[in-house]
C-alpha cells in the first residue's frame, strides 16, 4: 500500500496474542508457513540473537509475540491469525557491539528475510538506522555508533502475508533453446515511461511492460528474452539520499523475495501488496504469451544495508555476522557497496536458493542474471567453480532448468573470472565487449588521429565472431575427446553495451564521459570506453560545417550498424541494451545508475535515422534466425572443402587467400573474411568486416569456395536494409566494401527477391 495509506502505529498491546500448542518440530525451512486461516509456524535465522519477536500490525496496533523455540540457529514458534494481507515484522534483541559486528536493537522493526511482499516503497529514513544519525544520515555523536532509543514502527517497511497458492510456475513459458536466444536488457520503468501508445497510468510499470504495444514491439524486433534490471524490492544508499537522487537501476536489494512495489501501477499500490504481486505475475504471463522469456537480474552479492554505519532493516539486525562476510567484526567488501553476503554460510546459501525457487514457481521467471556473480562463488580460499552454491544450483531439479547468467567478476582479489563458471551457466563476455569496441571504434579513432596504420589487427575480432573458444573452453578436463568441449558458444553472452556504460549511439559520439548530473564531479563511471567520436566530441551543432556534419553523422550511423551486425551475427548469445536498436543516447552519461529521468529512459520519439536503425536490427535478427549456422551449438572446426559443414569456418584476407599464422599477428590488417560453409544446396555464408578508414576492394575467398553466384544479404554501409538480389556477382568478381562496414554474402544457395530481411 502507499505510505499515506498505512495507519499510524500505537503502542504494543498489553498482552501478546494467545498461541496454540506449539508443533513438536521446527519448520522444515525458515520463513512464514501459514494456511489460508493464517495458522502455522514462523522460523527466523538469527543464531546470535538473545530473543526474536514476531510483530503483527492490526488496525494500527502492534502485537508482539515472542518466538519461544531455538534450534540450530533458528528462532521459531507457532502463529495464528496471520491472514493474507496482514502486516508483520520482526524485532531482535541481543548485544550492541558494532565493533564486533553486533547491531541488535529491539526498537527497530525488521523485515522477514523471506517475506514475499513489502508494505510500501519508501526513501531511506533516519529511523531505519539502528544507531543514532544526524541529518545527513551519518553517525551522530562525533561518529560514535550509539544505539538509537526511539521506536521506528510508524516509519518501518513491514512484510506482508501473501495468500497461499500453488504459483504460476512456468506453464506457458516459451522455453527457447539457448542457441535461439536473443536477450534484451531493459529497465521496467525506463523502457515504458515515455511510450506514447501506453495509457499514462501504465507507463513505467509492470503492467506497461506486459501491454501488447510493448510485447508486440519486442516480438516483432526478434527478441526472445528480456533481461530485467532488478525488480527485487530495493532501497537507496545514504549518499544518494543526501543528494536527493535515487538508485534508479535498483542494485540495492531490500528483499530477495518481494518485488519492488514502486514499479506497480498506482492503482495496484493503493489496492495493496496482493495487487502488486498479481501485476508482476500478469506481466510475466503477457511476455510468455508473446513468446518472450523473462530473465531477472538478481543482486544476491550484497544488500541495501551497506557497511558498518549503514541502515538496519533486515539481515543486519537479525545477525550481521551470519549473513555478511565479516572478519573480526569488520565488513569484508568485495562488491563496492560496503557489505558482502556471506557465501560461507549454509543459511545464506539456502536463503538464495529458496529465493530463486520462489521467483520461478510463484512468478514464472525463466532465468537469472547474477550481479557480481564471482562473489557468489567465494569462500576463504577465493573464487571456486565448485563452490557449494554453484553446485547446488546446477544440481537442483528446478533451478537447473532456468537460464543462468553470471556477471563473472567482482572487485575482490582475483575477481575477474570470465570463463570460469561451471555448466550450465552462461556468462557476460567482457572480452567480446572490449574487442568489438576496439576493432570498430577505438582503433580506427587512434589511426585517424595518429596516421599510424599498425594499430589493430584481426585476430581478436575473429575470435569473438567464432564464439570466444579461448575463454569458454578453459574448463575442459584433460583427456576430453578432440573437438569436444564442456561448454558451448551460447555460454558467451555477447554484448557491446549494457546498463553500465555508454549506449551504442554514445560510443560513436563521445570519447569522454559526461556524468556531472550524478553529483560526483564526473569522477564516477569508467574511463575505459573504447569509443570513437568520429572527429567531433558530442552532438553536431550549428558550429560544425554542414557537409562535415553530414559526413560525421553518416560515419557514426555506419559504425553503429557495423557494431550491431557483429553483435547479432557472432556465435554466442547476443544481448541488446534497450534502445540501442533506435540509437538511444544518455547524452554522454556512462553511469546513469542514479538518473530516474529522461537521461535513462528509452525515447520513442524516433526520426528517420532511428527508425532505419530499428529496421536494420530487425533485419539482422531475421538473418540470424534464417541461418542456423550463425548460432552454432558447438565451437567451430576448420572448414573442409571436401566435406563442408555448418560447424566449420575458414578465414581469408582482403586478397581472398587463406590467412597464415603471421597474418593473424599483423597489426596492419583491418579487413577480414569469415566463411561459414553450408551444404551444397544452401550455399556458403561469408562475413566481411572492414574496419579500415578507407574503402577496400575485397576478392572473395579462393577456390574451391568460389564458382557460384553471389548474393549480398546485408551491407552496413546502407542506411536501410534492401531486398536480397540473388546472384548479383558472377564469380570470381571482387567486392567493394566501404570503410567501417560489415557485409554478409551468400555464395550459391537459394536467395530470391522475396527474402527482404525485415
Amino acid at each position: 500500500m502507499l505510505d499515506s495509506a498505512r495507519p499510524p502505529v500505537t503502542a504494543p498491546a498489553s498482552a501478546p496474542a494467545p498461541a496454540p500448542v506449539a508443533p513438536l518440530a521446527p519448520p522444515s525451512a525458515p520463513g512464514l508457513h501459514v494456511d489460508a486461516s493464517g495458522r502455522g509456524v514462523l522460523g527466523v535465522v538469527a543464531p546470535r540473537a538473545h530473543a526474536v519477536e514476531l510483530c503483527v500490525l492490526r488496525d494500527g496496533t502492534e502485537h508482539r509475540i515472542p518466538l519461544p523455540r531455538y534450534d540450530g540457529g533458528m528462532w521459531w514458534g507457532p502463529v495464528e491469525g496471520l491472514e493474507p494481507g496482514t502486516l508483520y515484522g520482526l524485532r531482535a534483541d541481543g548485544p550492541w557491539d558494532p565493533a564486533a559486528g553486533a547491531f541488535y536493537n529491539p526498537q527497530r522493526v525488521l523485515l522477514d528475510p523471506r517475506g514475499r511482499a513489502t508494505s510500501h516503497s519508501t526513501p531511506l529514513l533516519s529511523s531505519m538506522f539502528a544507531h543514532e544519525v544526524d541529518s545527513l544520515l551519518r553517525p551522530a555523536h562525533g561518529g560514535a555508533m550509539v544505539r538509537a532509543t526511539d521506536d521506528n514502527a510508524e516509519t518501518a517497511v513491514w512484510s506482508v502475508v501473501d495468500a497461499p497458492h500453488e504459483g504460476v510456475g512456468r506453464d506457458g513459458a516459451p522455453r527457447t533453446p539457448w542457441t535461439s536466444t536473443v536477450l534484451y536488457e531493459l529497465h521496467v520503468r525506463g523502457f515504458t515511461a515515455l511510450h506514447p501508445d501506453l495509457p499514462p497510468e501504465l507507463r513505467g510499470t509492470y503492467a506497461g511492460l506486459g501491454h501488447p504495444a510493448v510485447t508486440g514491439y519486442l516480438r516483432d524486433l526478434g527478441i526472445t528474452a528480456v533481461e530485467l534490471l532488478p525488480i527485487h524490492a530495493a532501497m537507496d544508499e545514504p549518499h544518494l539520499a543526501r543528494t536527493g537522487l535515487t538508485n534508479y537501476w535498483g542494485y540495492s536489494t531490500l528483499s530477495f523475495f518481494a518485488p519492488e512495489p514502486s514499479y506497480a501501477t498506482a492503482a495496484a499500490q493503493v489496492a495493496g501488496p496482493a495487487a502488486v504481486l498479481e501485476e508482476v505475475r500478469a506481466m510475466v504471463r503477457a511476455l510468455h504469451a508473446a513468446g518472450i522469456e523473462v530473465i531477472a537480474d538478481v543482486v544476491y552479492n550484497h544488500t541495501s544495508e551497506g557497511g558498518a554505519d549503514g541502515p538496519s532493516v533486515c539481515l543486519r539486525g537479525l545477525d550481521a555476522r551470519e549473513h555478511y562476510w565479516m572478519d573480526h567484526g569488520v565488513f569484508n567488501d568485495v562488491t563496492g557497496t560496503g557489505n558482502t553476503i556471506n557465501m560461507r554460510s549454509a543459511a545464506v546459501i539456502d536463503l538464495i536458493l529458496d529465493s530463486m525457487r520462489h521467483w520461478m514457481t510463484d512468478f514464472g521467471i525463466d532465468g537469472f542474471r547474477f550481479d557480481l556473480a564471482a562473489t557468489l562463488g567465494r569462500d576463504d580460499r577465493g573464487f571456486r567453480a565448485d563452490h557449494p552454491f554453484l553446485r547446488a544450483v546446477a544440481s537442483d531439479p528446478l533451478l537447473r532448468q532456468a537460464k543462468l547468467i553470471a556477471e563473472p567478476w567482482d572487485i575482490g582479489g582475483y575477481g575477474w573470472q570470465t570463463g570460469s563458471f561451471p555448466a550450465p551457466f552462461a556468462e557476460w563476455n567482457d572480452a567480446f565487449r572490449n574487442d568489438v569496441r576496439s576493432f570498430w571504434l577505438e582503433d580506427p579513432g587512434r589511426r585517424e588521429r595518429t596516421g599510424a596504420t599498425q594499430i589493430g589487427g584481426v585476430r581478436d575480432i575473429a575470435t569473438r565472431l567464432a564464439g570466444s573458444a579461448d575463454v569458454f573452453t578453459r574448463q575442459d578436463p584433460a583427456g576430453i575427446p578432440a573437438g569436444h568441449h564442456v561448454r558451448s558458444p551460447w555460454a558467451s553472452v555477447d554484448y557491446v553495451t549494457a546498463h553500465d556504460g555508454f549506449t551504442l549511439r554514445d560510443l560513436t559520439v563521445y570519447e569522454t564521459k559526461r556524468n556531472e548530473a550524478n553529483g560526483e564531479s564526473n569522477r564516477d563511471g569508467t574511463d575505459d570506453n573504447r569509443s570513437y567520436n568520429h572527429g567531433h566530441e558530442g552532438p553536431l551543432g550549428p558550429d560544425v560545417e554542414p557537409r562535415t556534419a553530414e559526413a560525421i553523422a553518416a560515419a557514426r550511423r555506419r559504425a553503429a550498424r557495423s557494431v550491431m551486425a557483429t553483435l547479432l551475427l557472432s556465435a554466442g548469445t547476443p544481448m541488446i541494451t534497450a534502445g540501442d536498436e533506435a540509437l538511444r543516447t544518455q547524452r554522454g552519461n556512462n553511469n546513469a545508475y542514479c538518473q530516474d529521468t529522461d537521461i535513462s529512459y528509452v525515447s520513442w520519439d524516433r526520426g528517420e535515422d532511428e527508425l532505419a536503425m530499428v529496421e536494420t536490427t530487425r533485419a539482422l535478427l531475421a538473418l540470424r534466425r534464417r541461418f542456423e549456422r550463425l548460432r552454432p551449438p558447438s565451437f567451430l572446426g576448420t572448414a573442409d572443402a571436401d566435406a563442408p559443414a555448418r560447424d566449420q569456418t575458414a578465414w581469408f584476407g582482403i586478397d581472398g587467400r587463406p590467412l597464415e599464422h603471421d597474418d593473424w599477428l599483423d597489426p596492419h590488417r583491418h579487413t577480414l573474411q569469415m566463411l561459414r560453409p553450408g551444404r551444397p544446396d544452401d550455399g556458403h555464408l561469408v562475413l566481411v568486416v572492414n574496419a579500415s578508414l578507407d574503402d577496400e576492394t575485397v576478392r572473395l575467398p579462393s577456390a574451391p569456395w568460389t564458382g557460384r553466384p553471389v548474393s549480398v544479404l546485408f551491407d552496413s554501409s546502407l542506411e536501410r536494409p534492401t531486398p536480397i538480389v540473388p546472384g548479383t556477382m558472377p564469380p570470381p568478381e571482387t567486392l567493394d566494401v566501404a570503410a567501417g562496414s560489415f557485409v554478409v554474402l551468400l555464395i550459391g544457395g537459394v536467395a530470391d527477391s522475396a527474402d527482404r530481411l525485415v
